[in-house]
C-alpha cells in the first residue's frame, strides 16, 4: 500500500508538471485577448499624411531618411526587411489579402486592395487604420500635420533640434563630413522656424533669439495642438548635456551669430546652454520633451554617444523639475540603465522601436524588468514608419502592435507565475502600460 501511494504521488506530480506548461499558456492566451481588446495610445509613431496623385509626404521626420546611409534594405533590422512574414499577416488584417507569399503579382495585387480602401475611407483613412489595429490615439512624430492626422486621433509632436543650432554648422560638418545630410536637415528646419517667427535672419542677440525664436516657436506648436517637443540630438551629437552658466553661453552667440566659424567645444556650450532652456520653456508651456535614447538608423550612428547615463545630470537638474521626460525607445540596448532613470518622478520611457528590433519574448524581459520596479512610467509605442511602397506605416503599425499586445501578456503572465502579482494586477498592469499611463502623462481625453 505504502508504494502503491508513492506511486501515485509521484505519477501525480509528473502528470502536474506535463499540465503546468498548458495551464501557463492558457492563462497567457486569456491575458493577451484582454490586452488585445485596449484601446491603446501609441507614444511614437510617424504616419503619413493624406497625398495627391504624385505627391510626396517629407514631413514625416525632421531629419532626410537618405542621410542614414542605408545600403541596402538588408542593411535594416530583420524585423522591418521587406521578408518579413509579419507583414502578410498585416496585409491580412487590414485589406483583406488573401496569399501566403510575397510574389510580385500578389503584391500587386496588394497595392490595389489598399489603394482602393484609401478611396472609399478619403480622409478618414487615417483613423480607419488605427480602428483596425485597435489604437485610440497616435502621437505623430512630424515637422508639420497634415490631411487625415486629425485630432483627437492623431496628436502633433514637433522637433526642436533645429532651435540648438542657430550657428554657422561649418565645423560640424568637418569634424563629421559623413552627417552632412543631417546637417542640411537641421539647417533647413532652422531656415523654417526663422521665417515662421518672422525673423529674416538669425537675429544678433541671444536674448532676442530667445524669445523671438526658440519661446516662439514652441508657443506655436502648442498653439498648433502640440503634446510634446522632440529631440533627435544622437543623430547629430552626444547626449552630455552640460549644465552652462548663461554668460558662456551669451559669449560665444555673441561672437559668432553675425558669422564666423564658433569651434566645436564653443558651440557644444551654447548646445547644451540651449537644450536645457527649451526643456525649461517647453515644461512652462506643458509640452512633455521626448528624446531619442536608443540605437539609431544608418552605418554613421555612435551607439555610445546614446548611453542613457550621458543625460542623467540633466534628467536631475532642479530647474526642471516641472518638465516631463519621454526616452522614446527605451534607451535599447540599454534598458536596465533606463529602468534605474525612472524613478525620477517626471521621467518616463517607451518601448518603441524594440517592437521591431526584438520578439516578443525579448521585449517581453525589457518591459517585465520596468514593471517590477515604476510601472507608472512605462508606454507602449509603435514607432511605425513607411519602410517600403508596399509596406507602409500602416503595416508596421500593427505589426508592431502586436508585438507590444504579445510581449506584455508574456511578461505579465510570468509576473502571476512568479507570486508577484495577482491576475487582477496584470489586467491593471496592462491598462496602464497600453493607456492609462499616457492619459496622465499627457492630460489626454480617453479615446
Amino acid at each position: 500500500m505504502r508504494n502503491f501511494l508513492l506511486i501515485l504521488s509521484v505519477v501525480s506530480v509528473l502528470a502536474l508538471a506535463c499540465l503546468q506548461p498548458a495551464i501557463e499558456a492558457s492563462a497567457q492566451m486569456s491575458l493577451l485577448a484582454e490586452i488585445n481588446q485596449i484601446k491603446a495610445i501609441d507614444n511614437h509613431a510617424h504616419p503619413q499624411r493624406l497625398t495627391a496623385a504624385g505627391e510626396i509626404d517629407t514631413e514625416w521626420d525632421a531629419l532626410p531618411f537618405e542621410a542614414y546611409e542605408f545600403t541596402s534594405l538588408e542593411s535594416l533590422p530583420i524585423g522591418l526587411r521587406p521578408t518579413n512574414l509579419k507583414y502578410i499577416e498585416a496585409w491580412r488584417a487590414l485589406f483583406g489579402y488573401k496569399h501566403n507569399d510575397m510574389s510580385e503579382e500578389h503584391v500587386r495585387e496588394l497595392v490595389a486592395a489598399k489603394q482602393r480602401v484609401m478611396r472609399e475611407q478619403g480622409d478618414r483613412y487615417p483613423a480607419w487604420v488605427l480602428d483596425r489595429i485597435g489604437i485610440g490615439t497616435m502621437l505623430a512624430n512630424r515637422v508639420a500635420m497634415g490631411r487625415g492626422l486629425a485630432a483627437p486621433r492623431y496628436r502633433w509632436v514637433s522637433y526642436v533640434d533645429a532651435l540648438m543650432y542657430p550657428l554657422q554648422n561649418s565645423a560640424l560638418r568637418k569634424w563629421r563630413p559623413r552627417y552632412g545630410k543631417l546637417y542640411d536637415g537641421i539647417e533647413q528646419m532652422q531656415k523654417r522656424y526663422l521665417n515662421e517667427s518672422g525673423v529674416k535672419a538669425v537675429p544678433p542677440t541671444m536674448d532676442e533669439y530667445l524669445s523671438k525664436v526658440v519661446v516662439a516657436t514652441l508657443e506655436r506648436h502648442k498653439q498648433g495642438g502640440a503634446l510634446a517637443v522632440k529631440f533627435e540630438a544622437a543623430y547629430l551629437r552626444r547626449l552630455d548635456f552640460d549644465d552652462v552658466a548663461e554668460s558662456d553661453a551669451r559669449s560665444v552667440y555673441a561672437r559668432y551669430a553675425k558669422g564666423g566659424e564658433a569651434s566645436l567645444a564653443e558651440y557644444k556650450k551654447l548646445q547644451d546652454y540651449l537644450f536645457r532652456y527649451i526643456a525649461r520653456e517647453a515644461g512652462r508651456l506643458g509640452l512633455a520633451v521626448h528624446i531619442h535614447v536608443s540605437a539609431g538608423a544608418g552605418a554613421q550612428f555612435e551607439l555610445s554617444g546614446a548611453n542613457p547615463l550621458l543625460l542623467d545630470a540633466a534628467l536631475s537638474d532642479a530647474a526642471l523639475t516641472k518638465t516631463n521626460f519621454v526616452i522614446v525607445h527605451g534607451g535599447w540596448p540599454f534598458t536596465k540603465e533606463v529602468a534605474f532613470l525612472l524613478n525620477k518622478p517626471n521621467i518616463y520611457a517607451d518601448f518603441s522601436a524594440q517592437t521591431f528590433l526584438l520578439s516578443p519574448r525579448k521585449l517581453s524581459e525589457v518591459i517585465r524588468d520596468w514593471l517590477e520596479l515604476y510601472p507608472e512610467k512605462a508606454l507602449f509605442g509603435t514607432d511605425a514608419f513607411q519602410i517600403t511602397p508596399e509596406i507602409g506605416w500602416e503595416e508596421a503599425a500593427w505589426f508592431t502592435t502586436a508585438t507590444a499586445r504579445e510581449a506584455l501578456a508574456m511578461a505579465l503572465t510570468g509576473m502571476i507565475d512568479d507570486g508577484l502579482i495577482t491576475r487582477e494586477r496584470a489586467s491593471e498592469l496592462a491598462r496602464m502600460v497600453m493607456r492609462e499611463n499616457a492619459i496622465k502623462l499627457y492630460g489626454l481625453k480617453t479615446q
